[in-house]
């Protein structure tokens, strides 16, 4: 890893060390761009000590906990970086929760005080009864009008106060910047304890494998409670560009704004890519042609590489790494290497050690499947456990080694595959099944706009294999039609038993398909059975 372009992994940081340094260095010149509404560096500095008087005032002290539940706007920025001068944990939660899923998170993380959009206080009003512990209410815009609730609900704005004389707490590398909760999906969801450290962590490697300059704009959509866009904001900051944050995606409005921003680097997520590429053409497209030099998502398989190639312009592209909540970037490369085989997801770097073992962890050699078992090689660059939860910690600290619940390999050249989630993973007839590889299979049919690839209990042993599809709008499709289009596509051992159609998917609220649910509903009145069916199909 050429360490002489970045900080050293081994050296340690803080937010609030990174925002003061840029403040020195590029002061005056835009940091922030929310659709034209432009803020520099000082101004950045300035107003997010302002608000942390607000918040010293309104009793946030050092080591205490905040949800905020913001838009992609100023405040979520202001509020991260006002709680690091006063030393206090941010608590970013996702803007879709409302009733259990809001309320397990406020009441997990000990929250006596939530900073909350006018809309979502709403939601926050709506279950005052269950939240005991909350002493104040937040509200960025008009407040709700509450009947009678048993906290103080405040404006944001009257917390924007004077902040002469402030002096920022002291807070050290180690000392807890955010809570980040997972998903839940087998479970209540559990806070990640992320200290100071570990953002500068992830925003030291994001620079790294992006290469950002400070002539570059870097661009996105992502929610500001995600990890990946905070460490953007820091990574960025950090050689003086600036980033354009945009509310949330939209397919019409991405090429207007990366036009009027002037954006060099778009970092997206998920289906976005896909959906940009394959978009009628537009006249802001050809006019922003060669503009976006940098296009990072995962996964971003070659077919969608040179889409992006032909019709935009773009240079470089890629999946910078394999990462999680607890571990920054485990596995990860400069987007765009030309040395990395398709499918793969960077290296082993010197911030943490990466092994592949099997259910008994032992290592396995390269290109077998195994867990994804990484340790840190230096201090603060992991996540400290989940918050008051020390046995769900230990749990997955079996060994010494947290244990990331994946399925990866590495090949002889040391480039690694992420393959699947490991409770996610099949075995059939003695066979390995990967339903990451079965979804992105599926997912390619012209009739299919969403699937789910999951286990269905077989009294044979191990498992049978479904596909739970969404069709798209007016196609036509049955599922032997289906079946026996995956003939020629899948191993004959993972040709699917079971295939049903469905009008969603069931979801979490952060978007992610519910596949235990999926494999408790197993087989229902709806589901195509391959066997019954007298489907023909030869072992090739």
């Amino acid at each position: 890893m050429n360490t002489q372009t970045l900080w050293h992994a081994m050296e340690q940081n803080t937010v609030n060390a990174i925002l003061a340094d840029s403040t020195a260095k590029y002061g005056d010149r835009p940091l922030l761009d929310f659709q034209g509404e432009i803020h520099s560096y000082g101004e950045i500095d300035q107003l997010s000590t302002r608000l942390a008087a607000g918040l010293r005032n309104l009793g946030v002290a050092q080591g205490e906990t905040l949800v905020s539940m913001l838009d992609n706007n100023l405040d979520a920025v202001l509020t991260w970086f006002a709680l690091g001068k006063l030393g206090a944990i941010n608590v970013p939660t996702n803007t879709a929760f409302k009733g259990e899923f809001l309320r397990h998170q406020i009441s997990d993380a000990g929250a006596t005080i939530v900073i909350a959009e006018e809309d979502y206080a709403e939601r926050v009003v709506a279950i005052a009864d269950q939240l005991p512990q909350l002493k104040t209410l937040v509200c960025r815009g008009r407040p709700p009008q509450a009947a009678e609730v048993h906290f103080d609900i405040v404006p944001l704005d009257d917390l924007r106060i004077d902040a002469e004389g402030f002096e920022p707490v002291a807070v050290k590398p180690s000392d807890l910047s955010m809570l980040i909760y997972t998903s839940g999906t087998t479970g209540p969801s559990k806070g990640c304890m992320i200290s100071h450290n570990f953002v500068c962590n992830l925003a030291r490697q994001s620079r790294y494998c992006n290469q950002y300059t400070e002539r570059d704009v870097a661009w996105t959509a992502l929610p500001l409670f995600h990890l990946n866009a905070v460490s953007l904001i820091l990574g960025i900051a950090s050689v003086g560009a600036k980033v354009a944050i945009y509310p949330r995606f939209s397919l019409s409005g991405f090429w207007p704004d990366i036009e009027r921003s002037g954006a060099t680097l778009a970092n997206l997520l998920g289906s976005m890519a896909p959906l940009i590429a394959n978009m009628p053409d537009t006249e802001e497209a050809k006019r922003c042609f060669g503009q976006l030099h940098t296009v990072v998502t995962a996964p971003f398989p070659d077919d969608l590489k040179e889409k992006w190639r032909t019709r935009y312009g773009a240079k470089t592209m890629g999946a910078p790494g394999y990462g999680l909540t607890e571990a920054c970037m485990v596995v990860y490369g400069r987007v765009g290497d030309p040395k990395a085989p398709p499918g793969s997801s960077g290296h082993r770097q010197d911030d943490y050690e990466v092994m592949i073992v099997d259910d008994n962890d032992n290592e396995v050699p390269p290109g077998t499947a195994g867990e994804i078992v990484v340790r840190p090689r230096s201090q603060d660059v992991m996540f400290q456990g989940y918050w008051n939860r020390p046995a769900d910690t230990l749990k997955v600290m079996r060994n010494m080694w947290f244990h990331t619940g994946d399925i990866g390999k590495f090949d002889e050249q040391g480039y690694f595959y992420f393959l699947d989630r490991k409770k996610d993973y099949l075995r059939r007839r003695g066979e390995n099944i990967s339903s990451f590889e079965m979804e992105k299979t599926f997912g390619a049919h012209p009739a299919i706009s969403d699937v789910a690839v999951h286990a269905v209990f077989s009294p044979m042993g191990e498992d049978d294999v479904k596909v739970t599809a969404v069709l798209r709008d007016g196609a036509v499709l049955s599922e032997e039609e289906l079946c026996r289009w995956c003939l020629d596509k899948v191993p004959y051992f993972a040709v699917p038993r079971y295939i049903e159609f469905r009008k969603d998917l069931p979801r979490n609220p952060t978007g992610k398909v519910l596949k235990y649910q999926l494999r408790d509903e197993g087989c229902t009145a709806a589901t195509w059975d391959r066997e019954k069916a007298d489907f023909e199909m030869k072992k090739r």
